[in-house]
């Protein structure tokens, strides 16, 4: 008698807890309804994440205490170790994202798109201290962001 596979019970979607704070006001930051279809799109697992956006002061004073360097930067992640489910906090510097899309000559919506998945990539353990780690998560970041169907952020530099 030949046996029939069986097909692999269907995983039910990650599950994404998500809250966003705004601790700057600008008329030009994603709204919440567009900032979670970017988060989700970079889930792994189920997660709890807040996304904060901040303008030069909070998101220089972050980085100073927490990583030592005394500018601000486009993205910190925080993730929370051992929190069942995954548990962090993903800050975007909203200054800086504008200043580095005009440079880049980029869409703003496509700039935030690519750094909530960065962002997001970073809370699941992705890297890039190294050059494979880097291209690896690259990789994964492109796939995600054309996905989203957003240009290549690596092929847009």
């Amino acid at each position: 008698m030949a046996r029939t596979r069986r097909k692999p019970a269907r995983q039910p979607p990650a599950a994404l807890t998500l809250s966003v704070q705004y601790g700057i006001a600008n008329g030009r930051l994603p709204s919440r309804q567009r900032l979670r279809p970017w988060a989700k799109a970079a889930l792994l697992g189920d997660a709890q994440v807040t996304l904060r956006l901040v303008g030069a002061r909070e998101g220089r004073a972050l980085n100073r205490d927490f990583r030592g360097k005394d500018q601000a930067t486009n993205v910190l992640t925080f993730a929370y170790a051992d929190v069942e489910p995954l548990s962090g906090d993903i800050v975007l510097c909203a200054p800086v994202i504008a200043r580095e899309a005009r440079e880049q000559r980029i869409p703003i919506e496509a700039h935030y798109a690519h750094l909530v998945v960065h962002g997001m990539l970073h809370l699941q353990g992705y890297d890039h201290d190294n050059s494979r780690d880097a291209a690896a998560m690259e990789t994964l970041e492109a796939e995600i962001v054309v996905k989203l169907g957003y240009a290549d952020p690596y092929k847009t530099r």
